[in-house]
């Protein structure tokens, strides 16, 4: 391109004073077909300039191959990565690459700022990239124990595929909350990248000024272990999140009416992945493809999974009362005699409730109550308190609680026996329900009322594989004995005898 001057003075010649090409050619000493083109130009917009494209005859061959490694390399954490250098040797040793370890290097810092930039911008899920995801609750009826109840479901939606998953819960507490999310990422082997939530209260705490929020401390960590970014939306916008919004409507409508009979939610989840994934053999509403082919490139976006599976609880410290009870949702647990009054750790999920020692040693273990104003009693600590009462059995829970053998043998106890037996049960139910003791109990009751001795030596040659002992066989025969039987009537008989001899 030449100055705007030459281009001028040209023209000016040519056009104006009707000079001819070569002689302008030579005033200027420029080739008279540059004069020609110039005086003749009749556009001069500007254009912008072709890149070049340089042939990388060392490099191009193995371009693919260093793309597939930088992606792989950007799901992990940084210090698990490998360096350009690193990338430089692997070419060597195994695709006999011969170019220069400053090729590689200048190639990978390129195409490492290309991807981030790529990963930046798909920090918007509304734009349907694929590797995002959105989360919501819903709820639907169930039937459980003959009575309709409602109960909420999580879904995780990736609007990109059109694909779902979900599960359903006791409640939208912070603990069902995380595991459902756990549940969804450790089945499909990856991370979303994003996810936009609304402001679900087991995540944010406080929405703060300028689009700032101030997070649950679980929740932090939650997304500190998994590392993907989260997006929330604006409040009242729950436009924002438009997609899973629409699939919380689609689940209920199609996998969850008229509602489902429900004996365990654990059961009825593990059926629930297997109908999400028949649902993918469709076509995508608006793209060609089949939703489980789209869904592939979700997945191909994913994070990695981190080495060790996120553990959804919390911990409290509660103070429990007289009766050793401690208060959670409105909702008692039993702790044992000897915390009464006193405070104990208690570690939550969402269907287990932890009572820990100051050691954080298991004191008692729970299933989590769901409503309000319920109680869960696990005996077994209070079993030895019990024993230095043992008048108090029959009017206890617990005792309603015990399979009618036991009832029976309690009520033939002598008052040493009755406080040996309960001391027996609370070494026992530590670590074994009452299933074993109670068919030791049937068997050391075979030939009479048993001692504790006889029945904890039986229990432990059960559990221990030692079968029972058959019973001694003897040539001689021996005089049959009269039936040995308790309680007072051989004193009342012995007065009447006596009373008929006076």
């Amino acid at each position: 391109m030449l100055a705007v001057a030459e281009i001028n003075y040209i023209r000016h010649e040519v056009n104006f004073k009707g000079c001819g090409y070569s002689s302008v050619a030579k005033k200027m000493g420029r080739d008279p077909r540059t004069v020609k083109k110039y005086a003749e130009m009749e556009d001069f917009n500007e254009k912008p300039k072709k890149k070049l494209t340089r042939t990388a005859p060392v490099i191009g061959p193995v371009k693919a191959i260093l793309d597939e490694w930088i992606k792989e390399d950007l799901k992990k954490k940084k210090k698990f990565r490998r360096t350009a250098k690193r990338m430089w040797e692997l070419l060597k040793e195994h695709h006999g690459f011969i170019g220069s370890d400053r090729t590689v290097r200048d190639y990978v810092s390129t195409r490492k700022k290309d991807f981030l930039n790529e990963v930046n911008d798909a920090a918007l899920p509304l734009e349907a990239i694929p590797g995002t995801a959105q989360v919501d609750f819903g709820e639907a009826p169930f039937v459980y124990g003959g009575e309709e109840i409602v109960l909420p479901y999580l879904v995780l939606s990736f609007p990109f595929s059109n694909a779902f998953y979900f599960q359903v819960f006791p409640s939208q507490n912070r603990e069902c909350f995380l595991e459902g999310m756990k549940r969804v990422f450790h089945h499909m082997g990856g991370v979303p990248k994003t996810i936009r939530f609304d402001n679900l209260s087991p995540a944010v705490k406080k929405i703060l000024p300028n689009g700032e929020r101030q997070l649950t401390d679980e929740f932090q960590n939650f997304v500190l272990h998994y590392g993907f970014e989260c997006e929330f939306c604006n409040p009242n916008s729950g436009n924002e999140k438009g997609h899973v919004e629409a699939m919380v409507k689609y689940i209920r409508n199609n996998f969850l009416l008229p509602g489902l009979h429900v004996i365990e939610l654990d059961e009825l989840n593990k059926k629930l992945w297997g109908k999400a994934e028949k649902d993918r053999k469709r076509k995508h509403y608006q793209k060609k493809w089949k939703i489980e082919e789209l869904f592939e490139e979700d997945k191909d976006a994913f994070l990695l999974l981190p080495a060790k599976e996120y553990e959804c609880v919390r911990y409290e410290t509660l103070k429990a009362d007289k009766y050793g009870y401690i208060k959670l949702d409105l909702n008692l647990y039993s702790t044992s005699p000897r915390y009464a009054l006193s405070k104990v750790l208690v570690k939550i999920s969402y269907n287990r409730v932890d009572i820990l020692n100051d050691d954080h040693q298991l004191v008692v273990s729970h299933s989590r109550l769901y409503g309000q104003y319920r109680k869960s009693m696990k005996w077994q600590p209070y079993l030895n308190l019990m024993a230095k009462r043992p008048t108090a059995l029959k009017y206890t829970s617990f005792y309603d609680q015990l399979p009618e053998e036991w009832k029976n043998y309690f009520g033939s106890c002598t008052v040493t026996e009755k406080p040996e037996a309960l001391k027996l049960l609370s070494i026992i139910l530590k670590d074994h329900d009452f299933s074993v003791i109670t068919k030791a109990l049937v068997i050391a009751s075979e030939y009479g009322h048993p001692s504790v001795d006889a029945i904890k030596q039986v229990f432990y040659q059960l559990i221990n594989g030692r079968g029972i002992r058959s019973e001694l066989s003897s040539k001689r025969s021996l005089p049959q004995l009269p039936v040995a039987t308790r309680g007072l009537d051989h004193y009342d008989q012995l007065q009447k005898e006596v009373q008929h001899n006076e």
